[in-house]
């Protein structure tokens, strides 16, 4: 269950630098996350981290453990992303 648990801390912190990403303004990239922040910027992450743990437990039930393992690496670089976004954008403003 590692890879589970790294898969939920990469989640809450790709939310959290997505949102102080947004707070020194910058602007999301993904077009379906931006349609999801319609409902406000935190409703919208918070329910596009829920369809990823949605879609996580059915790996889990699909026996394609595997495949959380993989997006994980994609969300650690997303992560890394979000905190260059952040430092460049505090060293301009």
């Amino acid at each position: 269950m590692t890879y589970f648990l790294v898969f939920f801390y990469l989640q809450v912190l790709d939310f959290l630098t997505t949102l102080v990403g947004l707070k020194t303004g910058a602007a999301e990239a993904s077009p379906v996350i931006r349609m999801l922040m319609h409902f406000g910027p935190a409703a919208g992450l918070a329910l596009s981290k829920l369809i990823a743990f949605g879609l996580a437990g059915l790996c889990i039930w699909l026996n394609k453990r595997h495949l959380i393992r993989r997006i994980s690496y994609w969300y650690a670089g997303l992560v890394v992303w979000n905190l260059c976004i952040i430092l460049t954008a505090r060293a301009i403003g």
